[in-house]
């Protein structure tokens, strides 16, 4: 994973914590939510507070998120915002800090600026036992205050501040009026600078989770479903229709009627030619990383000539998408069913909320395109490159810190961005949209 790092492909964007000042606010965010102190004086932190470096030294990666459930957070800064969430639960858990942090970024900086935010997104499970207790996950509530109680004094100041004003004897109150001036010296003048944080209760609907091997879940769809990277449950889910990603034509069927996913070359405004041709050379670098052979410097032109030389192992996935290609340069209309190695690299996520969620499920669902691995699901990407050759983590590293690093924004956009036509007319269809509608994405999954 060196490499990675130094490429700035891992850990990337954490905010680096060295000033003493804010190693002892951290220190006792820590002790106050968690119980444990660090002694490391130079570290970094994710969105969430989460430190690796801490995580390796408590020996304790979820030392802030206990049984992996309920995610405990500590804010030393609000430009903790444009960091990564490490050790991934749940798909939802940072959007949900990031919306937070925006959401009261005025008041963070002026909260954090002489105290640690400490808080948990807190929903009503604390351990899960099976998977049907995803499912009663529906609502993410947020709690925060400094450790210091800021929030809370502040409250408390607020309703004294109120019998002092309604109340008839209050002005002769001195242990009232004594509180007050003891609680104002923490919380300042809360009449002119009110001290509030908006928590908004978040609906989770559908979503990915890493508990029991990977699942990732659709209640709040017209036909609702739950798909599994590990096995399928024994016992009777929710919902009603729940498969594992073996069961691809079902997947595709689910994806299909839903419409959450869409064909590239139907994609506007994408160069559908383009994204099949680095697919397939992903594959083609993932058939002969293994032979020996020195990938380093490699271009395109040299990968059609070792795609030739290896034609006969290359994977029906490239041959699939080979004709796809084809197909987009004015050859036949290929005939490819969902049960296609080739199929899902063929699709990306229609314009719906749930475009990440379906993104990283058709990631996992082509694992060969290490790009779009790292870009939707980088959880399953960094467990994938551990058991990579040399030569194909040394080609991966290379090309993302080259090609996407640079521009990442720019990247998304061309491959999963639903950006309107500015000019108010619609671009020129990349396919024959009457024989999709017939036929489905490639394959006969839809009645005629």
């Amino acid at each position: 994973m060196i490499r990675l790092i130094q490429s700035g492909l891992m850990f990337g964007n954490l905010v680096h914590i060295s000033s003493p000042a804010l190693v002892e606010r951290y220190n006792r965010a820590l002790k106050h939510l968690a119980g444990k102190t660090t002694a490391l004086t130079d570290f970094h932190i994710d969105i969430s507070g989460y430190s690796p470096e801490i995580g390796d030294e408590l020996g304790d990666p979820l030392y802030l998120n206990p049984n992996g459930v309920n995610r405990q957070f500590i804010l030393l800064t609000p430009e903790q915002k444009r960091a990564p969430l490490l050790n991934v639960k749940f798909s939802t858990s940072r959007p949900i800090l990031r919306e937070f942090i925006e959401a009261n970024e005025a008041q963070l900086f002026a909260l954090t600026a002489t105290d640690a935010v400490a808080g948990e997104l807190v929903n009503s499970v604390f351990k899960l036992r099976s998977p049907a207790d995803l499912f009663t996950l529906r609502k993410i509530e947020i709690e925060a205050d400094t450790v210091g109680g800021t929030l809370k004094n502040a409250d408390k100041l607020a309703a004294m501040i109120e019998r002092f004003k309604t109340e008839n004897d209050a002005w002769f109150d001195d242990v009232l009026i004594a509180e007050m001036i003891g609680i104002s010296k923490q919380t300042g003048d809360i009449s002119r600078n009110p001290v509030h944080l908006s928590h908004k209760a978040h609906e989770q609907r559908n979503f990915w989770t890493a508990h029991f091997g990977g699942l990732y879940l659709f209640p709040d769809v017209q036909h609702p479903a739950m798909i599994c990277a590990g096995e399928k449950p024994r016992e009777e889910m929710p919902v009603k229709y729940v498969f594992d990603l073996s069961e691809r034509n079902r997947i595709a069927k689910f994806l299909d009627f839903n419409k959450l996913a869409e064909p590239i070359v139907r994609a506007r405004g994408l160069d559908a030619a383009a994204v099949l041709r680095q697919k397939m050379d992903f594959i083609v670098i993932d058939t002969i990383a293994g032979t020996g052979l020195d990938l380093a410097g490699v271009d395109r032109g040299d990968l059609r000539r070792l795609a030739r030389m290896h034609a006969d192992r290359l994977p029906d996935a490239y041959h699939g998408l080979a004709q796809l290609l084809r197909w987009t340069e004015g050859g036949e209309w290929p005939h490819i069913s969902a049960e296609h190695p080739a199929y899902f690299y063929g699709l990306r996520a229609a314009d719906t909320p749930d475009r990440d969620l379906v993104n990283m499920l058709l990631s996992e669902l082509a694992p060969l395109d290490a790009r779009q691995l790292f870009i939707c699901h980088k959880e399953l990407f960094y467990r994938l490159y551990a058991t990579w050759p040399e030569a194909k983590k040394a080609f991966v590293a290379d090309f993302l810190a080259r090609e996407y690093q640079v521009d990442k924004a720019g990247a998304r956009a061309a491959l999963f961005g639903h950006e309107p036509d500015m000019s108010g007319e619609a671009p020129p269809a990349m396919a024959d949209e009457r024989l999709i509608e017939r036929v489905g994405p490639w394959g006969a999954i839809r009645r005629r």
